[in-house]
């Protein structure tokens, strides 16, 4: 199983169940050796939206087709992706070289002659290094900023939020925007320091992000704030430190990580951090996690963080999240968590009832069928508040299974 997805499940698995392959299908191929794993995953959803159209806008929850109370049903994968992944990994020249390829296909239609959904390639990239001095990669792969955050949720292999309240194509959301910046999948270079008795550190340039802006009242009168416009031709700087650790019983793990990209046009850069935590003892298990920073946005980095001013916008947010492994096995788990945009005083144009806060609870059951196979059962109840204190709900409740090769 390729570096990230060992990630993915190292997370899942402290905040869900030890179910997952400790590798794929392993090929030795003459100097190589390759790994092909993955994981399908489908869940049953059921979505109660209350509000109307235009009620809260940039939100999470905002549907132009709903009005009033209206429940959305659908079939579709939950917030890890379907996922076909070839890695090959050889020893030349005194270097470990790898790469990793994936395809990451859709799950979800909701109409005749359309058969196919939406696909993406979330990862593409070459590493090569030593266990004595670290490794280097160049491509893409997951982001460092946040990364931890999305890998300790404990909606990872489940659905938590974005099923019912627009149609799911790739994934649902988790808790992406309701606790944590999303992490994304990046162009990057980076290099990641051997793990030194529990401390590892990753420093990294990765593709600079355009800003997006939707906040505004009127419409934009400078093009700053128009979608697709570039935000910074100089890369993103990310990264991160962790220490982990084992004592008797006690596991667990500390992060920092950070994030810096100088803005084109408003002549300071966007800039965010944050800190978490997670440890388990005796069957139970807790994490706790806080972001920060200005010109970030909320949900997607960049978004919505500037207003046409060219001023940058305070953003923060966290989660808390408890699980309990049963003597089935079965692990039950409740988090809550919230993401917040501030306006910049009466100089915003940002419009009375755009986003304010996200906000979302989620309880879990997450049963280990098998060594591969997980049965999930999930209900979040998910708020998005309007800087008028106008709010949306969404409450879903999801079932289904996601299985690791």
């Amino acid at each position: 199983m390729n570096k990230n997805i060992k990630l993915a499940v190292a997370g899942a698995v402290l905040a869900l169940s030890a179910t997952a392959a400790n590798a794929g299908i392993i090929i030795p191929a003459g100097d190589w050796t390759v790994d092909i794993n993955g994981n399908v995953n489908t869940f049953m959803t059921s979505t109660r939206n209350t509000g109307t159209a235009g009620d809260v806008l940039g939100g999470l929850i905002a549907n132009a087709n709903d009005t009033g109370t209206k429940t959305s049903n659908s079939i579709t994968t939950g917030l890890l992706p379907n996922f076909l992944n070839v890695s090959g990994s050889t020893r030349q020249n005194d270097l470990d070289v790898g790469f990793t390829i994936g395809l990451n296909p859709g799950g979800a239609n909701q109409s005749a002659l359309s058969s196919g959904s939406d696909s993406e390639f979330r990862q593409a990239f070459l590493t090569f290094g030593d266990k004595s001095w670290g490794t280097v990669k160049l491509g893409k792969d997951l982001g460092i900023y946040a990364s931890d955050a999305i890998l300790n949720d404990m909606t990872l292999l489940g659905v938590g939020a974005g099923a019912g309240s627009r149609v799911p194509n790739t994934t649902t959301l988790g808790r992406i925007g309701s606790g944590f910046m999303y992490a994304d999948w990046k162009n990057q270079v980076s290099y990641t320091t051997p793990n030194m008795n529990g401390f590892q550190a990753t420093i990294g340039m990765t593709q600079a992000w355009d800003v997006l802006n939707k906040a505004a009242a009127t419409a934009d009168t400078d093009g700053f704030a128009s979608a697709g416009k570039r935000g910074g031709s100089s890369p993103a700087y990310e990264a991160k430190a962790s220490y982990s650790f084992a004592a008797s019983d006690v596991t667990g793990k500390v992060w920092v990580s950070g994030f810096s990209q100088r803005v084109e046009g408003t002549g300071d850069n966007a800039y965010a951090g944050d800190i978490g935590a997670n440890i388990n003892a005796g069957g139970f298990g807790l994490t706790g996690y806080y972001y920060g920073g200005q010109g970030i946005g909320i949900t997607a980095m960049l978004n919505n963080g500037y207003d046409n001013s060219k001023k940058a916008r305070d953003s923060d947010g966290g989660y808390v999240q408890a699980t309990y492994i049963l003597p089935t096995k079965t692990k039950i788990g409740a988090s809550w968590g919230r993401s917040n945009l501030d306006k910049n005083g009466s100089g915003d144009a940002m419009a009375a009832n755009f986003i304010k806060e996200q906000e979302m609870s989620t309880v879990g059951l997450y049963h280990p069928l098998t060594k591969h196979l997980n049965l999930v059962a999930e209900y979040s109840h998910a708020t998005d508040q309007a800087q008028n204190n106008v709010e949306m709900k969404a409450k879903t409740g999801s079932f289904g299974a996601i299985l690791f090769f």
